[in-house]
């Protein structure tokens, strides 16, 4: 029975051969009963084709049974133990019936199997799945029972599937063979008879070799037949003796020797019919090589005066190689069939197929090489036109930016254009370094061209090309000369027009600078200090920030003087620099105001705190005299007033614009440190009136008391 006939019953995994063995060495065969309807014909087909399998000597081992009904009916389970004593061999001793968790009536399960034993012939055992080790090894069950044996049913029956193939396969293909080999041998040799060899057999010899050795490797691999136990890498549905792996190499052995007899007759017959048509067609390549090819290389000897010129001779020489090649692919042929015939090692016809083979290959090659020659003098001919005509479309390019007047619009685009100059010039010096070295390269072709000229006088003709090769060289050079004296003229004036532009976007940039210091001396520079150190500390970074700014104005000045005598010397005046130079000025007087107002104003500040803290250290130390204090009261609050007063006051610039320092919420931060010191003092002053008039103090709570 073949695999294909029930692949579809097989598909459903009824039974199988995991390839376990029982403690006596049998095999193991495994029934998974599930909750659908088993059918008992497709059970009783799957268990015929695996019976099947194995061979005699291992049948006789005996068979271990298991019936996993954890899924099933107890009906059903005791309709496949029944089915078994007419299905499987009588080498059967043990049937193993893996019980669910919730077992069927035990009295019902129990009663039937005492009945049934002598008839079934096997001892039928119930056993759940965590206890059937007590009959089997772990490492000979699979995962489903605890166990550790893989086992991939799909993969199982997919290489089964491939060894009944090749078996049916090989053997149709042996009986083909032996019948073409027999018939082949009994015939006399005929030369007039086809090259062919008559009968061909229905199937291809190497595919089915190909075949049978992929099989043989994964037989020999135990991927298919064989397990070593337990390496968790490969499953094995039959072990060594179950003859997949011997017929196979049998197989293959026969079906290797008829078909290496069958190569030999074709091969002697093929042989034979090749040796006058090689003859033939070798000399019909030797005499147009020597003949129509050689004449045609004669009449071609120029380089062309121009990339046109030079293209219309490759194009020539194109269509020359395209009948050469034509040729030289029968060569090719030819030079094949006769090597495979001298390795063949038959020494009839040796000596005229080696002559013939060398007389070939001296004519093709010496042909290959003058038209390589040919091919490499017109490229670099091709190359060293194509060169000159670009660099003669560079020079003009660079001449015609050198004709045309730089017209000052911005420093960024001047530098743009004196960037592009340069390299135009270094790109027009790289050109023509090119063009001497192909020009190089094709004169020292040309040198050697005359070494193949079949006796004609070509010197005349070779002159004409050296001379035309150095007169455009010299050519080029003059030009380039010449357009290298008007970019050194051109790039000092660039220059200075540079600088130029560059001296007026520094100073704008100053006055940007400039700009953005004094808003930041209006927006951040907020702070008084909530001591006189503090405010100290302050003045001084002041004073560091107004020396930045000093700086800053000054550099914009000498940026815009700069700019005046670069104008002078270019003889053109800017767009800019009669605006910037006011800006400057605005912006800088408007950083003075600022600045005084911020100095003014750190100033009282540093002072209010100073009296506070002399007030609030010494109020104490001058003991209970408050009239000496009051003064110095006095002085505070009005200091602190005035710091007040101040911040509310904006800055009013030359030109009657104001600005306040800040935002309302700092001004307002800013005062409210002054009052809460001003607090201070006054909750002082308040402390020492007690201190001095105690009984007034007194004899004011009194009357609250009573």
């Amino acid at each position: 029975m073949e695999a294909t006939i029930i692949l579809s019953v097989l598909k459903k995994k009824l039974a199988f051969l995991s390839g376990g063995k029982d403690r006596r060495s049998g095999l193991i065969l495994t029934i998974p009963l599930c909750t659908e309807h088993t059918s008992m014909e497709e059970l009783s087909s799957t268990l015929d084709y695996l019976l099947s399998i194995p061979s005699e000597k291992c049948k006789s081992r005996g068979f271990t049974v298991i019936v996993d009904g954890r899924k099933s009916q107890w009906n059903t389970v005791k309709t496949v133990v029944l089915m078994l004593q007419n299905v499987i061999p009588p080498e059967v001793s043990l049937v193993c019936v893996v019980k669910p968790d919730e077992f069927w009536d035990k009295k019902v399960t129990h009663f039937c199997f005492w009945k049934e034993k002598d008839r079934l012939g096997f001892e039928v055992i119930l056993v759940s799945a965590n206890k059937l080790t007590r009959y089997i090894e772990p490492c000979q069950l699979t995962d489903e029972f605890g166990g550790t044996l893989v086992y991939d049913h799909i993969d199982w029956l997919n290489k089964r599937l491939v060894f009944e193939k090749f078996t049916k396969d090989s053997t149709s293909l042996l009986d083909e063979l032996a019948v073409i080999n027999e018939n082949e041998k009994g015939s006399q040799p005929d030369k007039d008879r086809p090259a062919d060899c008559g009968m061909l057999p229905s199937l291809d010899p190497e595919t089915v070799l190909q075949n049978g050795h992929e099989l043989l490797s994964e037989l020999q691999q135990r991927r298919f037949n064989g397990s070593e136990g337990g390496t968790g890498t490969a499953w094995s549905p039959m072990d060594d003796e179950l003859l997949a792996q011997p017929q196979v190499m049998k197989l293959l052995d026969s079906l290797r020797e008829q078909y290496t007899k069958y190569q030999e007759l074709c091969r002697q017959r093929s042989k034979r019919s090749q040796l006058d048509e090689i003859h033939t067609k070798v000399m019909q390549v030797v005499n147009w090589l020597e003949g129509p090819g050689t004449e045609q290389l004669r009449t071609q000897w120029g380089i062309g005066d121009s990339i046109r010129a030079s293209q219309a001779l490759q194009q020539k020489h194109e269509e020359i190689e395209s009948q050469h090649s034509e040729w030289f692919a029968v060569y090719v042929e030819l030079n094949q069939q006769i090597a495979a015939l001298l390795n063949s090692g038959d020494e009839e016809d040796l000596v005229d197929l080696k002559g013939l083979q060398q007389q070939l290959s001296d004519v093709c090659y010496r042909q290959a090489s003058q038209l390589e020659f040919r091919q490499n003098v017109l490229q670099s001919a091709h190359d060293f036109h194509s060169t000159a005509q670009d660099l003669s479309q560079q020079l003009d390019g660079l001449l015609g930016m050198l004709c045309v007047d730089v017209a000052p619009a911005d420093g960024a685009a001047i530098q743009q254009t004196l960037k592009h100059l340069e390299e135009k010039l270094k790109t027009v010096e790289g050109t023509l370094q090119g063009l001497r070295e192909k020009g190089q390269v094709l004169l020292d072709q040309i040198s050697t061209q005359t070494s193949w000229s079949y006796g004609k006088d070509v010197n005349e003709e070779s002159k004409e090309n050296v001379d035309h090769i150095h007169g455009v060289m010299e050519d080029m050079q003059l030009r380039k000369q010449r357009c290298e004296d008007m970019v050194d003229v051109r790039r000092l004036k660039m220059l200075q027009m540079v600088q130029l532009f560059k001296c007026e976007e520094d100073a704008v940039q100053a006055v940007e600078w400039l700009g953005e210091l004094l808003d930041a001396l209006l927006k951040t520079h907020i702070r008084l200090g909530d001591d006189a150190q503090e405010s100290k500390v302050l003045l001084e970074k002041h004073k560091k920030f107004v020396d930045v700014a000093q700086s800053t104005y000054d550099y914009g000045r000498q940026l815009l003087q700069a700019t005046v005598v670069l104008c002078q010397s270019l003889r053109c005046t800017t767009r800019s620099s009669g605006d910037t130079l006011p800006r400057l000025n605005r912006i800088w007087k408007q950083f003075s105001v600022t600045s005084e107002e911020r100095i003014q104003r750190l100033d009282m500040a540093a002072s209010f705190h100073a009296a506070a803290e002399k007030v609030l250290k010494e109020g104490a130390e001058q003991g209970e005299d408050l009239e000496a204090n009051f003064e110095a009261y006095e002085e505070v609050e009005a200091i602190g007033r005035s710091v007040l007063d101040r911040l509310t006051v904006p800055v009013v610039f030359p030109d009657g614009t104001e600005q306040y320092f800040g935002s309302p919420g700092d001004m307002a931060s800013s005062a409210r440190a002054i009052r809460d010191r001003m607090k201070l003092v006054e909750l002082k002053r308040m402390q020492q009136e007690e201190a001095e008039h105690p009984q007034e103090n007194d004899l004011e709570m009194d009357p609250q008391d009573s």
